[in-house]
């Protein structure tokens, strides 16, 4: 039997440099790419007011003093007389975050903003 063994094959090609070509629709293409993300800003600050936000202007905060012997159903009757009891209880203890009805000389609460005045 015989073997058969090749040698190295050296295969020359000229090397062959190409340019980029851009056709009108590459640049095109390209152009709609590079602004897309601008655009996409855009249109969404538009549609967002630019992020601004509008703010009620500063009120004063008004505040009462617990004085001794007081509860919060005094309180309550004290600063809106026309409304429900209960329902200005209900509001003094959320807008205060109190965890219970009971009140201590000395203590400030804030009035809720609807029976301010």
């Amino acid at each position: 039997m015989s073997a058969i063994t090749y040698g190295p094959a050296v295969i020359t090609a000229p090397l062959v440099v190409t340019r980029l070509r851009l056709t009108r629709r590459g640049r095109a293409v390209i152009a709609l790419l590079v602004s897309l993300p601008l655009v996409v800003a855009l249109v969404s600050m538009a549609l967002n007011g630019g992020g601004a936000t509008a703010t009620p202007p500063p009120t004063a905060i008004e505040t009462i003093t617990v004085e001794a012997g007081e509860s919060l159903w005094s309180v309550a009757a004290l600063i809106a007389p026309e409304a429900s009891t209960a329902d200005v209880v209900a509001d003094l203890i959320a807008v205060n975050d109190l965890s219970s009805a009971e009140l201590v000389p000395g203590q400030v609460l804030v009035v809720p903003s609807r029976y301010a005045g």
